[in-house]
């Protein structure tokens, strides 16, 4: 996988995050930060799972 196209992913991602936080009310601070966090781990996770399929 190429870095622009994990670019692409990672940035198509965080659009679709943005449209589910708008639609919601305002989660506190603390619980965005974890939600956060919980999808950036997420999202890291599945690079790699992508990233170990295309080099098998």
């Amino acid at each position: 996988m190429m870095v622009a196209d994990m670019n692409r992913l990672e940035q198509a991602a965080r659009v679709s995050m943005s449209g589910f936080q708008d639609a919601e009310a305002p989660p506190s601070p603390r619980s965005s930060h974890l939600t956060l966090r919980l999808g950036a781990v997420a999202l890291l996770a599945a690079l790699v799972l992508v990233a170990a399929w295309q080099l098998s």
